[in-house]
């Protein structure tokens, strides 16, 4: 099978006993980086010498056949440099090419820089969206990110410090200046840091650069002041659509502050 392995985002304390176990016991490892894999096994003390596989973004799609031809016969322990494999990291391709031919893959769970920063940051957690790194491109970025500009979940980046600053400040632009948002750096490391506020105010503080992993956590946009009547037709439309009525219901409570339950009763009547 694959074995998806979490490997800790700063501290090695985070690593888990199964974690350890896997590695001792590997055969094989496809690491996004090999050199760091080989750190970390001889920072948590494994003895093991797994034969050690480059899977990194160049190379997945070349590769993802041929290690699921592996994986049908032998464990393929899968790693990236940091996290979970998958999530903003090498891992999709090949766990799509794996259930394409039937063979299995389980997870060994742990840290996760995204639900990390997200239980830190002080804002709303019961639904989130996580958006990855916005585009290098001043424009595409400011595209993307206006495209999110009502999106009413909270919503999780990754970003590059030297490019902070320039993305806090068209977030404010698209967002609002006062959205509020926590810029989450060196989570679980020595010098982890949580600096909470306004958009506007986070790029001002960033503007003299800012060292380490950064995750952006950034508030979802208040539900909009809008008519019964007007919600109501924003339900219809959405089940003209193809959406079942209970799930627009939901959807346009969520975004309207509206009764899901009410708007269900009042998109049927009208109906």
């Amino acid at each position: 099978m694959i074995i998806l392995a979490a490997t800790p985002i700063g501290n090695l304390q985070d690593a888990s006993p199964r974690l350890v176990s896997a590695l001792e016991a590997a055969t094989v490892i496809a690491s996004e980086d090999t050199r760091t894999t080989q750190r970390l096994l001889q920072a948590l003390g494994v003895v093991n010498r797994p034969r050690l596989l480059a899977l990194h973004d160049h190379n997945e799609k070349q590769r993802a056949g041929d290690l699921v031809a592996r994986a049908a016969t032998e464990d393929l322990l899968v790693l990236s440099d940091a996290g979970m494999p998958t999530v903003s990291d090498p891992g999709y391709a090949l766990v799509a090419a794996a259930v394409a031919q039937g063979v299995a893959v389980t997870v060994i769970p742990g840290p996760s820089a995204v639900v990390t920063a997200l239980a830190v940051a002080g804002l709303p957690t019961d639904r989130f969206t996580f958006e990855g790194f916005p585009a290098r491109k001043p424009g595409e970025r400011r595209s993307a990110l206006a495209a999110l500009a009502s999106e009413p979940r909270t919503m999780v980046f990754f970003e590059a410090p030297s490019r902070l600053a320039a993305t806090l400040a068209d977030m404010a632009v698209a967002f609002g200046a006062e959205r509020p948002a926590a810029v989450c750096r060196e989570l679980t490391k020595l010098h982890e840091e949580v600096v909470r506020g306004g958009l506007a105010e986070l790029a001002t503080w960033a503007a003299d650069g800012v060292r380490g992993e950064i995750v952006v956590v950034v508030g979802g946009a208040p539900a909009r002041a809008v008519s019964e009547q007007d919600a109501v037709a924003q339900v219809l439309a959405l089940v003209a659509d193809g959406v079942r009525l209970r799930e627009a219901a939901s959807e346009v409570a969520g975004q309207t502050g509206r009764s899901s339950r009410d708007l269900y009763q009042a998109a049927l009547a009208a109906r």
